[in-house]
């Protein structure tokens, strides 16, 4: 991974204070699966998707819908990162 843009406003506090909100203040680690927890229905993954192409500012493709990219922090991070790779023009984060 290119170490500019993972450096660059640095997606996983974001991600970790937006879901540790919407689930109640509930403190998460890096890997807990959200869905095994049962946090998750389909709405609230409806939401997550918006949350991450409007906060960081990416587009995400039919292929990057997996559910194995929105499991977790750390697997959410993984895939905002993914995303930016050769992009100079990142933006701040909206919170």
């Amino acid at each position: 991974m290119d170490e500019q843009v993972a450096g660059q406003h640095d997606p996983e506090p974001i991600i970790r204070d937006y879901l540790e909100t919407e689930f109640g203040d509930r403190s998460l680690g890096r890997t807990d699966d959200i869905f095994t927890l049962g946090y998750v229905n389909s709405l609230f993954a409806l939401e997550l998707v918006t949350f991450i192409e409007r906060t960081f500012a990416v587009v995400l493709e039919i292929e990057d819908l997996d559910l194995a990219n929105f499991r977790s922090i750390a697997s959410m991070t993984d895939l905002v990162n993914a995303k930016r790779v050769g992009r100079t023009d990142i933006p701040e984060p909206r919170r």
